[in-house]
């Protein structure tokens, strides 16, 4: 039974600490709207998304009213793309993108993603022509997302695609440069792509999943700060590990939120009920910052000796709070360190106290990677597909997920601020030694599985 205790808990959680569901996202099989005819394909799309996806918002707000809890975004993820659309070309690809935006509009959906492709040991001719689509699909469209997974660990890493979306990355800052590159934070590169994941850019409804299935993004960074601050100061003696375990409380708590919103949301539109992911994703807003835990911590300057081990700890805790306070934990659930949209991270970053290197070591033990990460404009392609292929070999070989969110931000240096608005934050642009991994990424081809993928 719940006790008074932590519904006193809960409320406060609620009233003061930023606890909300980040996202419900509601799968969607695209598979039974493939025609020959692409026109007929983006018609279907349109109806099957407006018939299963236009409850969705009045059901996320009911439920929101009858808990206080808010929701901040009603998602969509569909089918990969690359896959519905096969055997269209890249004007076909493109009309679907732009159906795809107008469905979401029309149904009053914040975010869709799906626009995927998963090239992680070849590209079909079908992936190749969506990833060479991305420049215009991005920046024609408001509400797409899109998102390669270019490496796994049964697989290893296909440099040849990597090398494409550099240049692929540079086109699309440019098409967007008067955004400052805005584009690129609406695509997402991963290793080992999760098919349940709520949370965009990476989304996308995996082949695996139900016709129609509700997934939880629920986020409470704030909520784990004040945790963090009342153990350590009320007094109480308490070692790491005991901290640990208040992190760990915390999250049980926040899944249980979680899992209530998904099953009423999911019974309100017919849908099957998926999963919670609880990662901590933060906001620019003060007081919603994954940074912020660490300073609560004691790590003083983020990026300092000891952050990778607070991050692993946090980690850790939230993963088993949420483990015992579900069956149905899925998608990414840990902690993500997105510099842009983390006001505290993009401070430290600044400072010179966050590096490119550090975050990359300190991904090792998050939940996604190098994410929304602003680099010189005239950075090459090759060195785009370098920092990838760095940050996808950390997921390959520890068999989890990474990804990278990479943002050249057109005519602007090291030390320069881009600004992408919203959400997406903003950020000062990292220095990173351009050029200097050329010949290497040019050898192209496919880094092999490593010896841990043969566990049959």
């Amino acid at each position: 039974m719940t006790g008074r205790e932590d519904i006193l808990q809960t409320v406060e959680m609620l009233q003061r600490e930023h606890l909300d569901v980040r996202a419900v996202n509601l799968g969607i099989d695209l598979f039974d709207c493939t025609d020959r005819d692409p026109e007929a394909a983006c018609r279907l799309v349109r109806e099957k998304i407006g018939r299963l996806a236009s409850p969705l918002v009045g059901a996320c707000e009911a439920v929101s009213r009858r808990y206080g809890i808010p929701i901040v975004n009603k998602r969509v993820a569909v089918s990969p793309i690359a896959d519905v659309m096969a055997g269209h070309g890249r004007d076909g690809l493109l009309m679907m993108a732009v159906a795809l935006d107008a469905a979401a509009e029309a149904a009053g959906i914040d975010f869709v993603g799906g626009y995927s492709a998963l090239v992680q040991k070849g590209m079909s001719v079908s992936d190749r022509e969506l990833i060479e689509s991305l420049p215009d699909a991005l920046t024609s469209t408001s509400r797409l997302c899109a998102s390669v997974n270019a490496a796994s660990t049964k697989a290893g890493i296909n440099v040849d695609a990597l090398l494409l979306l550099g240049r692929i990355w540079r086109e699309t800052a440019a098409k967007s440069a008067d955004a400052d590159g805005f584009g690129c934070c609406k695509l997402s590169v991963f290793a080992n792509m999760p098919e349940d994941n709520p949370f965009m850019s990476g989304a996308y409804k995996g082949i695996g999943e139900p016709e129609a299935v509700v997934n939880i993004g629920v986020s409470g960074p704030g909520v784990v700060k004040r945790a963090v601050e009342r153990l350590l100061q009320s007094g109480i003696p308490c070692d790491l590990g005991t901290l640990a375990e208040e992190i760990k409380s915390t999250a049980f708590r926040v899944t249980r939120c979680g899992e209530l919103i998904g099953r009423e949301v999911a019974a309100a539109i017919g849908a099957q009920f998926g999963i919670v992911d609880l990662s901590l994703a933060p906001t620019p807003e003060v007081g919603d910052s994954v940074g912020e835990i660490f300073q609560a911590m004691g790590v003083a300057q983020i990026g300092a000796p000891g952050t990778t081990a607070a991050l692993a700890m946090l980690t850790d805790a939230v993963k088993k709070g949420g483990a015992f306070a579900s069956s149905s934990v899925g998608g990414l659930s840990g902690a993500f360190i997105p510099v842009a949209e983390d006001a505290a991270l993009a401070d430290a970053a600044e400072k010179g106290h966050l590096t490119l290197e550090k975050l990359e070591a300190m991904s090792s033990v998050c939940s996604v990677g190098l994410d929304m990460i602003a680099l010189p404009g005239d950075t090459s392609a090759e060195t785009l597909a370098a920092i990838a292929m760095d940050e996808l070999a950390i997921g390959v070989v520890n068999k989890k997920t990474t990804s990278v969110r990479l943002i050249p931000v057109p005519g602007k240096k090291a030390g320069e601020r881009a600004r992408f608005g919203g959400l997406f934050g903003e950020s000062p642009i990292l220095p990173v030694p351009n050029g200097a991994s050329d010949a290497f990424v040019r050898i192209g081809g496919r880094i092999p599985a490593p010896l841990t993928s043969l566990n049959n």
